[in-house]
């Protein structure tokens, strides 16, 4: 059942599974073909669902995100949006790399959620990058799944999850223009 702060993946993923298409890397951060998971966004400041959505994501008060994912945005310079705390799971901190704005590195899973809860006042947790998602759902501190499910087939690329195992329970279901947006509670 989500705590009071839930943390909640915010996701856009192909019907196959995958998160970026073939070959993501630096320069080519979605992968071959990847890009089209993220056309919904083009009606983000729509007054239909899409805009609603995107409300709702910016209307989170922290990120928790993988360290990969991190790096290929280029660190959000900083800034995820509004100023919000941002989180990094990461396997090793370098002292000497200092991460930008409100940025702050961790190792241990259950301190990130803890305190990404506590810098949210109150409002939802955002998570990013498969590596994040997998690493809080194995911890136990993955509330909510939110889902911009696409209608198309990538064939290949970063999946979401792999073999880790849950048992969710579909709490919403919006039709957007070439997205459907699921939310899940993740059960205990």
């Amino acid at each position: 059942m989500a705590q009071s702060t839930p943390i909640r993946l915010y996701m856009s993923m192909s019907l196959d599974g995958y998160i970026a298409g073939p070959d993501d890397r630096p320069g080519q951060e979605l992968g071959r073909g990847g890009g089209r998971l993220f056309d919904w966004l083009d009606h983000r400041l729509d007054p239909g669902p899409d805009g609603q959505i995107f409300s709702e994501a910016l209307a989170t008060g922290a990120l928790i995100s993988g360290r990969r994912t991190f790096e290929l945005a280029g660190r959000w310079q900083g800034d995820h949006h509004d100023g919000v705390p941002i989180h990094v799971l990461t396997h090793h901190i370098d002292p000497a790399d200092e991460p930008p704005g409100s940025a702050k590195f961790y190792t241990d899973v259950v301190a990130a959620a803890t305190d990404a809860r506590a810098a949210a006042g109150g409002r939802a947790v955002m998570v990013h990058g498969a590596g994040a998602a997998q690493a809080l759902l194995a911890a136990g501190q993955l509330d909510e799944l939110e889902v911009h499910l696409v209608p198309v087939l990538l064939g290949g690329g970063r999946r979401l999850f792999g073999a880790e195992t849950a048992e969710l329970r579909l709490v919403r279901s919006i039709e957007g223009q070439g997205v459907t947006h699921l939310r899940y509670q993740v059960l205990r």
